[in-house]
């Protein structure tokens, strides 16, 4: 019933395989797909690659995720345009793991020649952040307006661009879908604290200090993402 992918291979396949058997009626409405250990053993991918294939899914209206109960073949099919519309777009995971590679640098950079109106703007944004932890879109807000003033500082209008579409994605549905999963309150406060890590090491002046910040604020932005709905679907599992 399900064939084993590559490791090499992404979320999209897992979706691609789960979608087939879907069209071919292996897998019926109202049907309760396999625990997400049990899906990335038969597939022999890893659970954040299974997880990734179900928020594809579920966005594209194919599957339902209910806490406390499992993951279900949704009872009506969505119409074609749709699931095709979202069939390329990139990962969650996949963007997190850009903007560290990215940002990381950027941060470096700029900590090399921080400005005084480019630190006040990074403080601005700290405090917007602060107040808006218990409002999701304006603490998005400001934590993409936090990292659009960093990129400034550099100066660097191809860079500019790079930023601009990786911040874009953020508010793309496979983000806004994991992100109501996992995202409080309490998580934005640990944001609010890594930002001020790297703003500390920018304002400082320190290369090295800024890019691991940077670095480790996403990475700990992509365990989030992941440890959380891991949790959330472990009460099924």
């Amino acid at each position: 019933m399900f064939v084993a992918l590559e490791p090499r291979r992404l979320y999209r396949q897992v979706a691609d395989q789960i979608r087939a058997l879907i069209d071919a009626g292996e897998l019926v409405p109202g049907g309760r797909l396999p625990a997400e250990r049990d899906l990335a053993e038969r597939f022999r991918v890893s659970r954040p690659t299974v997880r990734e294939a179900l928020i594809a899914l579920e966005v594209q209206g194919l599957i339902q995720i209910r806490m406390g109960s499992g993951v279900y073949i949704a009872q009506k099919s969505p119409p074609r345009a749709m699931a095709q519309s979202t069939h390329d777009v990139e990962g969650p995971f996949e963007i997190l793991q850009a903007r560290c590679i990215v940002e990381s640098a950027i941060a470096e950079e700029a900590a090399r020649s921080p400005s005084p109106e480019g630190i006040a703007l990074l403080d601005e944004m700290l405090v917007r952040m602060e107040q808006s932890v218990e409002k999701p879109e304006r603490a998005i807000a400001a934590d993409l307006a936090f990292h659009t003033a960093i990129v400034e500082m550099v100066g660097n209008a191809p860079l500019r661009h790079v930023i601009s579409l990786l911040s874009d994605r953020r508010t793309s549905p496979y983000f806004e879908k994991l992100a109501s999963y996992f995202e409080g309150p309490h998580t934005w406060q640990r944001a609010v604290e890594e930002h001020k890590a790297i703003r500390d090491a920018i304002a400082a002046g320190d290369p090295s200090s800024a890019r691991e910040a940077m670095r480790r604020h996403l990475t700990l932005a992509q365990k989030r993402f992941s440890e959380s709905f891991e949790e959330e679907l472990a009460r099924v599992d």
